[in-house]
Protein backbone atom coordinates (compact mmCIF):
# COMPACT_ATOMS: atom_id res chain seq x y z
CA UNK A 1 0.00 0.00 0.00
CA UNK A 2 2.84 2.56 0.48
CA UNK A 3 6.09 3.04 -0.75
CA UNK A 4 8.86 1.35 1.71
CA UNK A 5 11.02 4.46 1.36
CA UNK A 6 10.96 8.36 0.70
CA UNK A 7 15.03 8.38 -0.21
CA UNK A 8 16.33 7.40 -3.81
CA UNK A 9 18.53 4.33 -3.98
CA UNK A 10 22.18 4.66 -5.30
CA UNK A 11 22.76 4.02 -8.71
CA UNK A 12 24.94 0.97 -8.43
CA UNK A 13 25.24 -2.29 -10.59
CA UNK A 14 25.17 -4.58 -7.62
CA UNK A 15 22.18 -3.01 -6.95
CA UNK A 16 20.13 -2.75 -9.29
CA UNK A 17 18.99 -5.15 -11.94
CA UNK A 18 17.60 -4.32 -15.15
CA UNK A 19 14.54 -5.65 -16.02
CA UNK A 20 15.47 -6.31 -19.45
CA UNK A 21 18.41 -8.98 -17.79
CA UNK A 22 15.67 -10.66 -15.88
CA UNK A 23 13.59 -13.14 -17.13
CA UNK A 24 9.42 -11.52 -17.40
CA UNK A 25 6.96 -12.37 -14.81
CA UNK A 26 5.37 -14.67 -17.42
CA UNK A 27 8.39 -16.86 -18.05
CA UNK A 28 7.76 -18.47 -14.23
CA UNK A 29 4.09 -19.11 -14.93
CA UNK A 30 4.59 -20.55 -18.24
CA UNK A 31 7.85 -22.81 -16.55
CA UNK A 32 6.47 -24.16 -13.34
CA UNK A 33 8.26 -27.95 -13.51
CA UNK A 34 11.74 -26.18 -14.87
CA UNK A 35 11.68 -23.23 -11.82
CA UNK A 36 9.76 -25.12 -9.17
CA UNK A 37 10.52 -28.45 -8.99
CA UNK A 38 11.57 -27.70 -5.46
CA UNK A 39 9.26 -25.90 -4.38
CA UNK A 40 6.52 -28.75 -2.73
CA UNK A 41 3.20 -29.10 -4.74
CA UNK A 42 1.28 -30.32 -2.03
CA UNK A 43 0.80 -28.43 0.95
CA UNK A 44 0.66 -30.95 3.24
CA UNK A 45 4.24 -31.77 2.33
CA UNK A 46 5.30 -27.95 3.15
CA UNK A 47 4.51 -28.63 6.64
CA UNK A 48 6.27 -31.82 7.10
CA UNK A 49 9.71 -30.97 9.01
CA UNK A 50 11.89 -34.37 10.95
CA UNK A 51 15.34 -34.05 12.69
CA UNK A 52 18.56 -34.16 10.15
CA UNK A 53 22.03 -35.20 10.82
CA UNK A 54 25.18 -32.20 9.76
CA UNK A 55 26.13 -34.60 7.08
CA UNK A 56 22.05 -34.21 5.46
CA UNK A 57 22.42 -30.36 6.50
CA UNK A 58 25.75 -29.81 4.66
CA UNK A 59 24.28 -31.65 1.58
CA UNK A 60 20.81 -29.85 1.52
CA UNK A 61 22.98 -26.69 1.77
CA UNK A 62 25.56 -27.63 -1.59
CA UNK A 63 22.67 -28.55 -3.42
CA UNK A 64 20.70 -25.03 -2.52
CA UNK A 65 24.07 -22.76 -3.05
CA UNK A 66 24.33 -24.36 -6.78
CA UNK A 67 20.67 -23.29 -6.85
CA UNK A 68 21.32 -20.25 -5.76
CA UNK A 69 24.22 -19.45 -8.24
CA UNK A 70 22.45 -21.19 -10.96
CA UNK A 71 19.44 -19.15 -11.90
CA UNK A 72 20.73 -15.69 -10.61
CA UNK A 73 21.20 -13.22 -13.70
CA UNK A 74 24.32 -11.14 -14.38
CA UNK A 75 23.08 -7.44 -13.02
CA UNK A 76 23.36 -5.16 -15.87
CA UNK A 77 23.05 -1.25 -15.81
CA UNK A 78 20.27 -0.03 -18.27
CA UNK A 79 20.17 3.59 -19.09
CA UNK A 80 16.36 3.58 -19.72
CA UNK A 81 15.62 1.94 -16.45
CA UNK A 82 16.43 5.25 -14.21
CA UNK A 83 13.24 7.41 -13.35
CA UNK A 84 13.10 11.01 -14.47
CA UNK A 85 15.25 12.39 -11.31
CA UNK A 86 17.90 9.82 -12.47
CA UNK A 87 18.03 8.01 -9.23
CA UNK A 88 17.38 4.45 -9.97
CA UNK A 89 14.69 2.25 -10.47
CA UNK A 90 11.11 1.09 -9.16
CA UNK A 91 11.20 -2.58 -8.40
CA UNK A 92 7.30 -3.17 -9.65
CA UNK A 93 6.70 -0.17 -11.76
CA UNK A 94 9.18 -0.92 -14.60
CA UNK A 95 7.49 -4.90 -14.60
CA UNK A 96 4.12 -4.35 -15.96
CA UNK A 97 3.58 -7.87 -16.65
CA UNK A 98 3.72 -8.19 -12.54
CA UNK A 99 0.27 -6.39 -12.40
CA UNK A 100 -1.37 -8.12 -15.30
CA UNK A 101 -0.66 -10.94 -13.13
CA UNK A 102 -1.18 -10.07 -9.83
CA UNK A 103 -3.97 -7.18 -8.59
CA UNK A 104 -2.59 -4.73 -5.89
CA UNK A 105 -5.75 -2.63 -5.73
CA UNK A 106 -4.48 0.09 -8.40
CA UNK A 107 -1.86 0.33 -6.02
CA UNK A 108 1.56 1.15 -7.08
CA UNK A 109 4.63 0.17 -4.22
CA UNK A 110 7.92 1.32 -4.09
CA UNK A 111 11.62 0.22 -3.54
CA UNK A 112 11.72 -2.57 -1.06
CA UNK A 113 14.57 -0.77 0.87
CA UNK A 114 13.49 1.09 4.34
CA UNK A 115 17.19 3.04 4.13
CA UNK A 116 19.92 2.32 1.25
CA UNK A 117 23.38 1.44 2.72
CA UNK A 118 26.13 2.54 0.38
CA UNK A 119 27.64 -1.17 0.85
CA UNK A 120 25.71 -4.43 0.15
CA UNK A 121 25.83 -7.48 1.72
CA UNK A 122 26.64 -9.83 0.21
CA UNK A 123 24.96 -13.43 0.56
CA UNK A 124 28.56 -15.78 0.43
CA UNK A 125 26.65 -18.91 0.96
CA UNK A 126 23.63 -20.73 2.17
CA UNK A 127 25.64 -21.46 5.61
CA UNK A 128 25.90 -17.69 5.91
CA UNK A 129 21.68 -17.41 4.80
CA UNK A 130 20.70 -20.47 7.19
CA UNK A 131 22.34 -18.55 10.21
CA UNK A 132 20.46 -15.29 9.05
CA UNK A 133 17.12 -17.16 9.08
CA UNK A 134 17.31 -18.93 12.16
CA UNK A 135 18.14 -15.16 14.04
CA UNK A 136 14.97 -13.75 12.55
CA UNK A 137 12.34 -12.74 15.07
CA UNK A 138 9.44 -14.60 13.65
CA UNK A 139 11.11 -18.00 13.72
CA UNK A 140 9.84 -19.33 17.17
CA UNK A 141 6.59 -17.05 16.67
CA UNK A 142 5.64 -19.59 13.16
CA UNK A 143 6.76 -22.73 14.30
CA UNK A 144 10.16 -22.93 13.26
CA UNK A 145 13.34 -23.99 14.68
CA UNK A 146 16.96 -24.41 13.21
CA UNK A 147 16.21 -28.02 12.29
CA UNK A 148 13.41 -27.32 10.74
CA UNK A 149 14.93 -24.64 8.70
CA UNK A 150 17.57 -26.63 7.73
CA UNK A 151 15.02 -29.47 6.41
CA UNK A 152 13.55 -26.89 4.54
CA UNK A 153 16.85 -24.72 3.26
CA UNK A 154 15.91 -25.51 -0.58
CA UNK A 155 12.18 -23.72 -0.28
CA UNK A 156 13.94 -20.71 1.59
CA UNK A 157 16.24 -20.17 -1.55
CA UNK A 158 13.89 -20.78 -4.03
CA UNK A 159 11.47 -18.30 -2.11
CA UNK A 160 14.23 -16.06 -1.69
CA UNK A 161 15.08 -15.73 -5.57
CA UNK A 162 11.53 -16.19 -6.72
CA UNK A 163 10.95 -12.93 -4.74
CA UNK A 164 14.12 -10.97 -5.66
CA UNK A 165 13.14 -11.30 -9.03
CA UNK A 166 9.58 -9.97 -8.24
CA UNK A 167 11.01 -7.19 -6.44
CA UNK A 168 14.12 -6.67 -8.90
CA UNK A 169 16.57 -6.68 -6.58
CA UNK A 170 19.90 -9.23 -7.03
CA UNK A 171 19.40 -11.50 -4.44
CA UNK A 172 23.63 -12.30 -4.30
CA UNK A 173 24.28 -8.67 -2.92
CA UNK A 174 20.93 -8.08 -0.81
CA UNK A 175 21.22 -5.01 1.35
CA UNK A 176 20.66 -6.09 5.05
CA UNK A 177 16.89 -4.03 4.66
CA UNK A 178 16.19 -6.38 2.03
CA UNK A 179 17.27 -9.72 3.14
CA UNK A 180 15.37 -8.53 6.71
CA UNK A 181 11.81 -7.94 4.64
CA UNK A 182 12.41 -11.08 2.74
CA UNK A 183 14.24 -13.94 4.81
CA UNK A 184 12.67 -12.26 8.78
CA UNK A 185 9.62 -11.19 6.58
CA UNK A 186 7.59 -12.20 3.98
CA UNK A 187 9.33 -16.76 3.54
CA UNK A 188 8.71 -17.33 7.56
CA UNK A 189 4.93 -15.52 6.96
CA UNK A 190 4.65 -17.23 3.71
CA UNK A 191 5.54 -20.68 5.60
CA UNK A 192 2.88 -20.19 8.80
CA UNK A 193 -0.17 -19.57 5.68
CA UNK A 194 1.09 -22.75 4.20
CA UNK A 195 0.52 -24.63 7.74
CA UNK A 196 -2.48 -22.72 8.13
CA UNK A 197 -3.98 -24.32 4.87
CA UNK A 198 -2.70 -27.75 5.85
CA UNK A 199 -4.37 -27.28 9.10
CA UNK A 200 -7.65 -26.09 7.51
CA UNK A 201 -7.46 -28.56 4.82
CA UNK A 202 -7.21 -31.59 7.33
CA UNK A 203 -10.44 -31.22 9.03
CA UNK A 204 -12.53 -32.42 5.43
CA UNK A 205 -12.47 -35.51 3.79
CA UNK A 206 -11.22 -36.94 0.59
CA UNK A 207 -14.12 -36.59 -1.21
CA UNK A 208 -15.24 -33.24 0.32
CA UNK A 209 -14.85 -29.65 -1.48
CA UNK A 210 -12.60 -27.93 0.30
CA UNK A 211 -13.49 -23.96 0.92
CA UNK A 212 -10.28 -21.60 0.71
CA UNK A 213 -8.80 -20.68 4.00
CA UNK A 214 -9.54 -17.21 4.59
CA UNK A 215 -6.74 -15.53 6.50
CA UNK A 216 -6.89 -11.85 7.60
CA UNK A 217 -4.10 -9.20 7.67
CA UNK A 218 -4.86 -6.22 10.14
CA UNK A 219 -2.54 -3.37 9.65
CA UNK A 220 -2.58 0.40 9.53
CA UNK A 221 -2.43 2.23 6.42
CA UNK A 222 0.76 2.13 4.52
CA UNK A 223 2.84 -0.60 6.91
CA UNK A 224 3.43 -2.44 3.81
CA UNK A 225 0.84 -4.86 4.39
CA UNK A 226 -0.03 -5.18 0.51
CA UNK A 227 3.12 -6.02 -0.37
CA UNK A 228 3.16 -8.33 2.22
CA UNK A 229 -0.25 -9.76 0.14
CA UNK A 230 1.53 -9.42 -2.95
CA UNK A 231 4.55 -11.49 -2.14
CA UNK A 232 2.33 -14.35 -0.54
CA UNK A 233 -0.16 -14.20 -3.58
CA UNK A 234 3.01 -14.14 -6.17
CA UNK A 235 4.84 -17.42 -3.95
CA UNK A 236 0.94 -19.86 -4.16
CA UNK A 237 0.94 -19.02 -7.76
CA UNK A 238 4.11 -19.63 -8.75
CA UNK A 239 3.98 -22.88 -6.88
CA UNK A 240 0.74 -24.25 -8.70
CA UNK A 241 -1.67 -22.65 -6.02
CA UNK A 242 -4.70 -20.54 -6.20
CA UNK A 243 -5.41 -17.33 -3.70
CA UNK A 244 -7.57 -14.68 -4.35
CA UNK A 245 -6.80 -11.17 -3.09
CA UNK A 246 -9.40 -8.69 -1.41
CA UNK A 247 -8.73 -5.85 0.35
CA UNK A 248 -11.53 -4.46 2.91
CA UNK A 249 -10.93 -1.00 0.05
CA UNK A 250 -12.66 -3.09 -2.31
CA UNK A 251 -16.21 -2.49 -0.41
CA UNK A 252 -16.06 1.25 0.17
CA UNK A 253 -19.53 2.90 -0.99
CA UNK A 254 -19.51 4.80 -4.57
CA UNK A 255 -18.86 8.14 -4.65
CA UNK A 256 -22.58 8.65 -4.79
CA UNK A 257 -23.28 6.93 -2.05
CA UNK A 258 -19.98 8.30 0.51
CA UNK A 259 -21.49 11.67 -0.56
CA UNK A 260 -25.02 10.99 1.01
CA UNK A 261 -23.36 9.48 4.38
CA UNK A 262 -21.58 12.54 4.45
CA UNK A 263 -25.02 14.62 3.89
CA UNK A 264 -26.85 12.18 6.45
CA UNK A 265 -23.77 13.21 9.33
CA UNK A 266 -23.52 16.61 8.73
CA UNK A 267 -20.43 17.94 10.55
CA UNK A 268 -18.76 14.39 11.33
CA UNK A 269 -15.24 15.00 9.88
CA UNK A 270 -14.59 11.03 10.52
CA UNK A 271 -17.59 10.03 7.98
CA UNK A 272 -17.15 12.93 5.53
CA UNK A 273 -14.61 10.57 3.04
CA UNK A 274 -14.43 6.80 2.98
CA UNK A 275 -12.67 5.00 5.87
CA UNK A 276 -13.74 4.38 8.78
CA UNK A 277 -17.16 2.28 9.45
CA UNK A 278 -19.60 3.41 7.82
CA UNK A 279 -18.19 3.96 4.51
CA UNK A 280 -18.61 0.65 3.30
CA UNK A 281 -20.78 -1.99 1.19
CA UNK A 282 -21.25 -4.72 3.87
CA UNK A 283 -24.21 -6.21 1.43
CA UNK A 284 -21.45 -6.03 -1.21
CA UNK A 285 -18.30 -7.65 1.00
CA UNK A 286 -20.68 -10.27 2.22
CA UNK A 287 -21.68 -11.66 -1.29
CA UNK A 288 -17.84 -11.53 -2.41
CA UNK A 289 -16.59 -13.37 0.46
CA UNK A 290 -19.85 -15.83 0.48
CA UNK A 291 -19.27 -16.76 -3.47
CA UNK A 292 -15.32 -17.09 -3.05
CA UNK A 293 -16.10 -19.62 -0.53
CA UNK A 294 -17.67 -21.63 -3.36
CA UNK A 295 -15.01 -21.40 -5.18
CA UNK A 296 -13.53 -25.23 -5.06
CA UNK A 297 -13.29 -26.45 -8.10
CA UNK A 298 -11.93 -25.91 -11.51
CA UNK A 299 -13.37 -23.72 -14.49
CA UNK A 300 -15.42 -22.29 -11.18
CA UNK A 301 -14.90 -17.99 -11.89
CA UNK A 302 -16.13 -14.87 -10.06
CA UNK A 303 -15.40 -11.10 -10.69
CA UNK A 304 -13.68 -8.97 -7.39
CA UNK A 305 -15.15 -5.78 -6.83
CA UNK A 306 -11.96 -3.23 -6.84
CA UNK A 307 -12.03 0.66 -5.63
CA UNK A 308 -10.10 3.42 -7.53
CA UNK A 309 -8.85 5.51 -5.33
CA UNK A 310 -7.23 7.87 -7.74
CA UNK A 311 -10.66 8.87 -8.90
CA UNK A 312 -12.39 12.39 -7.75
CA UNK A 313 -9.02 14.08 -7.47
CA UNK A 314 -8.03 11.26 -4.65
CA UNK A 315 -11.38 11.44 -3.16
CA UNK A 316 -12.03 7.53 -4.92
CA UNK A 317 -14.44 5.93 -6.09
CA UNK A 318 -15.47 2.18 -6.74
CA UNK A 319 -14.11 0.94 -10.33
CA UNK A 320 -15.94 0.05 -13.23
CA UNK A 321 -17.00 -3.84 -12.79
CA UNK A 322 -15.42 -3.62 -16.75
CA UNK A 323 -12.04 -3.36 -15.04
CA UNK A 324 -12.41 -6.16 -11.97
CA UNK A 325 -10.37 -8.95 -12.08
CA UNK A 326 -11.32 -12.54 -12.13
CA UNK A 327 -10.58 -15.06 -9.44
CA UNK A 328 -10.61 -18.86 -10.58
CA UNK A 329 -11.00 -21.73 -8.75
CA UNK A 330 -10.27 -23.97 -6.64
CA UNK A 331 -8.94 -21.90 -4.41
CA UNK A 332 -6.52 -22.44 -1.71
CA UNK A 333 -7.15 -19.31 0.45
CA UNK A 334 -8.67 -15.74 0.54
CA UNK A 335 -5.68 -13.51 1.56
CA UNK A 336 -8.12 -10.84 3.21
CA UNK A 337 -6.25 -7.25 3.60
CA UNK A 338 -7.36 -3.89 5.51
CA UNK A 339 -6.43 -1.22 8.25
CA UNK A 340 -9.50 -1.72 10.29
CA UNK A 341 -9.74 -5.62 10.30
CA UNK A 342 -10.49 -7.16 13.64
CA UNK A 343 -11.44 -3.94 15.31
CA UNK A 344 -14.51 -4.04 17.91
CA UNK A 345 -16.89 -1.87 19.58
CA UNK A 346 -15.54 -0.72 22.98
CA UNK A 347 -17.12 1.21 25.19
CA UNK A 348 -18.83 4.46 24.64
CA UNK A 349 -17.14 6.61 27.38
CA UNK A 350 -13.70 4.87 25.75
CA UNK A 351 -14.49 6.54 22.12
CA UNK A 352 -15.94 9.28 23.45
CA UNK A 353 -12.51 10.27 25.60
CA UNK A 354 -10.36 9.53 22.07
CA UNK A 355 -13.18 11.88 19.95
CA UNK A 356 -16.71 12.29 20.75
CA UNK A 357 -17.42 11.94 16.58
CA UNK A 358 -16.90 8.28 17.18
CA UNK A 359 -19.72 7.29 18.75
CA UNK A 360 -21.48 6.81 15.78
CA UNK A 361 -18.65 4.84 14.59
CA UNK A 362 -18.56 3.09 17.10
CA UNK A 363 -22.41 2.46 16.87
CA UNK A 364 -21.46 1.14 13.35
CA UNK A 365 -18.88 -1.27 13.80
CA UNK A 366 -21.65 -3.32 15.42
CA UNK A 367 -22.45 -4.80 11.64
CA UNK A 368 -18.91 -5.58 10.83
CA UNK A 369 -18.02 -8.87 12.92
CA UNK A 370 -21.08 -10.43 10.54
CA UNK A 371 -19.39 -8.79 7.00
CA UNK A 372 -16.37 -9.54 7.52
CA UNK A 373 -14.33 -11.03 10.67
CA UNK A 374 -16.77 -14.23 10.82
CA UNK A 375 -15.42 -15.00 7.72
CA UNK A 376 -11.66 -15.61 8.71
CA UNK A 377 -10.33 -18.33 9.92
CA UNK A 378 -6.54 -17.64 10.53
CA UNK A 379 -5.35 -14.12 11.41
CA UNK A 380 -2.25 -12.08 10.89
CA UNK A 381 -2.07 -9.01 13.18
CA UNK A 382 0.52 -6.46 12.28
CA UNK A 383 1.28 -4.26 15.22
CA UNK A 384 3.46 -0.83 14.93
CA UNK A 385 4.20 0.88 17.77
CA UNK A 386 3.32 4.67 17.64
CA UNK A 387 -0.30 4.79 14.82
CA UNK A 388 1.30 8.48 13.91
CA UNK A 389 3.90 6.77 12.24
CA UNK A 390 0.63 6.15 9.57
CA UNK A 391 1.08 9.51 8.45
CA UNK A 392 4.66 9.25 7.02
CA UNK A 393 3.19 6.11 5.22
CA UNK A 394 0.68 7.74 3.83
CA UNK A 395 2.60 10.37 2.43
CA UNK A 396 5.00 8.07 0.28
CA UNK A 397 2.04 6.41 -1.06
CA UNK A 398 0.56 9.52 -2.47
CA UNK A 399 3.61 10.70 -3.84
CA UNK A 400 4.08 6.84 -5.22
CA UNK A 401 1.01 7.27 -7.05
CA UNK A 402 1.78 10.97 -8.05
CA UNK A 403 4.82 9.46 -9.97
CA UNK A 404 3.38 7.11 -11.33
CA UNK A 405 1.00 9.73 -13.05
CA UNK A 406 -1.98 9.36 -11.25
CA UNK A 407 -4.10 11.71 -9.50
CA UNK A 408 -3.15 11.69 -6.11
CA UNK A 409 -3.46 13.74 -2.57
CA UNK A 410 -1.21 16.51 -1.93
CA UNK A 411 0.93 16.47 1.45
CA UNK A 412 -1.54 18.99 2.95
CA UNK A 413 -4.41 16.50 2.08
CA UNK A 414 -2.60 13.44 2.72
CA UNK A 415 -2.81 15.53 7.05
CA UNK A 416 -6.13 16.25 6.58
CA UNK A 417 -6.61 12.39 5.54
CA UNK A 418 -4.85 10.60 7.78
CA UNK A 419 -6.09 13.01 10.59
CA UNK A 420 -9.20 11.30 10.22
CA UNK A 421 -8.01 8.14 10.76
CA UNK A 422 -5.83 8.74 14.05
CA UNK A 423 -8.92 8.52 16.72
CA UNK A 424 -9.92 4.77 15.37
CA UNK A 425 -6.72 3.58 15.66
CA UNK A 426 -6.54 5.53 19.29
CA UNK A 427 -9.43 3.92 20.16
CA UNK A 428 -9.47 0.03 19.03
CA UNK A 429 -5.93 -0.62 18.19
CA UNK A 430 -5.00 -1.56 22.15
CA UNK A 431 -8.00 -3.84 22.49
CA UNK A 432 -7.06 -5.29 19.46
CA UNK A 433 -3.47 -5.67 20.52
CA UNK A 434 -4.76 -7.18 24.11
CA UNK A 435 -7.45 -9.82 22.95
CA UNK A 436 -7.03 -9.77 19.07
CA UNK A 437 -10.04 -9.83 16.83
CA UNK A 438 -13.39 -11.45 17.70
CA UNK A 439 -13.73 -14.51 17.47
CA UNK A 440 -10.22 -15.45 16.94
CA UNK A 441 -8.29 -18.63 17.99
CA UNK A 442 -5.20 -17.95 19.48
CA UNK A 443 -3.65 -20.73 17.77
CA UNK A 444 -4.48 -19.26 14.79
CA UNK A 445 -3.30 -15.66 15.39
CA UNK A 446 0.37 -14.64 14.20
CA UNK A 447 0.96 -10.91 15.61
CA UNK A 448 3.85 -9.37 14.04
CA UNK A 449 5.48 -6.38 15.42
CA UNK A 450 6.91 -3.91 13.11
CA UNK A 451 9.85 -0.99 13.51
CA UNK A 452 9.29 2.89 11.56
CA UNK A 453 11.09 0.71 8.95
CA UNK A 454 8.41 -1.72 8.38
CA UNK A 455 10.56 -4.54 9.51
CA UNK A 456 9.68 -7.36 11.95
CA UNK A 457 10.90 -7.02 15.49
CA UNK A 458 10.97 -9.43 18.51
CA UNK A 459 8.61 -7.08 19.92
CA UNK A 460 6.71 -8.13 23.56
Amino acid sequence: MAVLTGLSPPISSSLITSPSSLPSTSYYFNNDERNCHFLPKKISKCSRFSPISAAVRKRKAERAQSILYSIQPQPQMNPNSLNSSGSGVSWIRNEPSIYNKFDCHGQSEGPLHSVFPTTSAQVSSVEDLYEFICAGPLIDKVGLNPEKVGESINEWVLCGSHLCRLFQLDELFLTEPQKIRIYHYYIPVFMWCEQEISRHNSQFKDKDDVPPLVIGFSAPQGCGKTTLVFALDFLFSISGRKTATVSIDDFYLTAENQAKLRESNPGNALLEYRGNAGSHDLSLSIETLTELNKLTKEGMKMKLPRYDKSAYSGRGDRADPSKWPEAEGPLVAVLFEGWMLGFKPVPVEVVKAVDPQLEIINKNLEAYYDAWDKFIKSWIVIKIQDPSCVYQWRLQAEIAMRADGKTGLSDEEVLDFVSRYLPAYKAYLPTLYAEGPKGSDPNHLLVVEIDEGRNPILGS
